[in-house]
């Protein structure tokens, strides 16, 4: 569509600007059961033009309301009454969270056109199946699974919500505070029921240390000195979580991780129905959002592979939500950013044929690391590689099930295969911090492991009788890939491991015994 069109065009900046002014300019109301949606949006408009509004199911009925001015949710406030304390007594901050009920249920006829409910979740693997069983070829299947796990319109519209509601409680203490998401939720590679990772930036403070350098004098905010950057982070997210604990609507589990690497709040953001984990701005985690999203413009074939493999992996127990010894979906991603820059022609460009397009506003030094790519995508020439999704998958399965993972590493900067700096089972460079492994995490039996997978999945897709399958009414295709392998073929599984170490056979076939059960179950992680 043309909509479409124009939206993939925009530069991640521009995205987030205009997403971000869109959750302001945004409520989020609990409704009754039987709600008259034209009354409602009546009873809105008294205060200014509604632009927007969607309903969604979430411990009941809710609705997600934009408006056109800011000045309408203002004027809806004063309207708003506070809750009747006789069994509560209530934290009186007021938000953009409301209840809307009906004074006399009974009278109020159940409206005839039953809502639209937007879904906030993907469907189970098992229905996934199904669904792909009725495609035309393994292109369309991914294509299916694709939309079906992707973040639809709706919930991107939440998850900017979610920020913007945050950052009501930290302009309280820092007015010139953003709250933004970044990862998944933005890259344009998240799935629906993907926790939302947002950063809290000062962005004036640190853009213009100093703004008076005219003439004989200058002029500075006296602030709170600390020995350490990480004690300023520390206590201002303590503050924070405590705030979000104490007087946010809705905001429960809070848990506040100080001691991590990097310190995070994480809480339950009810009304919303997402998982929030705060941090403060990580400049770097921005960059590789933003590279990522370039990359998830660039051609539709990137995203269909990545959410296919993520999908793939997960069946598999490849990935999974809890942090260990798994490849994470991150390092899952880059490798397959990787092989399609390796394919030939390149389906995407390498980092350092986007940091060649690169102008000044482009520059960004972090921390010494050198983190400028371009950032408009008109800018970057489309590719000529014509394969087609079908022979892209079967080749990354036989390009990693080969890859001399012994000897090599990945490196995207460049877009080759780079000598090992050290004996890591899996190395994949960090795309700014060069001298970091995304995949240290990874030991020897979790890649064979993957080996493993890869090879099945190449040699089931080189083998299988498509028409024959159809017939017997069993799963094909990119939906062959979705079952579990191991329950009744893993003698078949041992001749294709030849060259694997032994000793990680048996931990392996275990471990395919374990997983088969709960894994059909659960879709794909981040």
């Amino acid at each position: 569509t043309d909509t479409e069109v124009s939206t993939r065009k925009k530069t991640f900046t521009e995205v987030q600007t205009e997403r971000l002014d869109q959750a302001e300019r945004t409520v989020l109301i609990k409704c009754p059961s039987k709600l008259n949606e034209k009354k409602l949006l009546q009873y809105l408009s008294s205060h200014g033009n509604v632009r927007s509004h969607f309903f969604f199911e979430n411990r009941g009925i809710n609705a997600l309301v934009e408006f056109s001015e800011k000045s309408s949710i203002a004027s809806l406030q004063d309207a708003v009454g506070i809750p009747n304390a006789a069994e509560h007594h209530v934290v009186p901050f007021k938000s953009r969270l409301f209840t809307f009920t009906l004074k006399n249920p009974v009278s109020q006829p159940a409206e005839e056109t039953p809502l639209r409910l937007s879904p906030q979740c993907h469907i189970p693997v098992t229905d996934l199946i199904q669904k792909l069983c009725l495609a035309d070829n393994i292109s369309s299947q991914m294509y299916i699974l694709l939309n079906e796990y992707q973040l639809t319109e709706e919930n991107i519209k939440l998850r900017f919500l979610a920020c913007s509601l945050v950052r009501d409680f930290t302009r309280a203490y820092f007015p010139d505070s953003t709250v933004k998401p970044f990862g998944s939720s933005v890259n344009t590679f998240g799935k629906l029921g993907c926790d939302v990772d947002m950063f809290l930036d000062f962005h004036d403070t640190q853009k213009s240390p100093r703004k008076m350098k005219k003439g004989a004098f200058e002029m500075e905010f006296q602030m709170k000195r600390l020995p350490s950057e990480r004690l300023a982070t520390q206590r201002i997210l303590s503050v924070i979580g405590d705030c979000l604990d104490n007087f946010g609507p809705g905001c429960v589990n809070v848990q506040k991780i100080l001691n991590a690497r990097c310190p995070l709040v994480k809480f339950s953001h009810q009304p919303t129905g997402l998982q929030c984990d705060l941090s403060v701005s990580n400049s770097i985690a921005i960059r590789s959002s933003e590279l990522l999203y370039i990359y998830g413009c660039l051609d539709s074939r990137v995203r269909a592979l990545v959410f296919t493999i993520r999908c793939w992996a997960r069946v598999h127990g490849l990935t999974n939500s809890a942090p260990g010894t798994w490849i994470t979906n991150f390092s899952l991603t880059m490798m397959v950013m990787f092989f399609l820059q390796k394919r030939s022609p390149p389906i995407i460009p390498t980092l350092d044929q986007l940091k060649e397009l690169a102008d000044a506003k482009d520059k960004h030094i972090i921390g010494g690391y050198d983190c400028s790519f371009v950032s408009d995508l008109r800018k970057i020439k489309p590719t000529k590689n014509t394969e087609t999704l079908d022979v892209l998958l079967g080749e990354f399965f036989e390009y990693f099930g080969n890859f001399d993972f012994r000897r090599n590493s990945i490196n995207l900067r460049k877009g080759k295969e780079v000598n090992k700096p050290e004996s890591s089972p899996l190395y994949i460079w960090n795309p700014f911090e060069q001298d970091l492994n995304i995949s240290k995490n990874v030991n020897q039996p979790q890649l064979e492991k993957f080996i493993a997978m890869a090879r099945e999945s190449a040699w089931i897709l080189q083998k299988e009788d498509k028409t024959q399958k159809i017939i017997n009414k069993e799963p094909w295709g990119l939906a062959a890939l979705l079952i579990p392998f191991g329950k009744n073929n893993s003698s078949k599984m041992k001749n294709r491991m030849k060259g694997i170490g032994s000793e990680t056979i048996r931990s392996l076939l275990d471990s395919l015994k374990l997983n088969n059960a709960n894994n059909q179950q659960k879709a794909v992680g981040k």
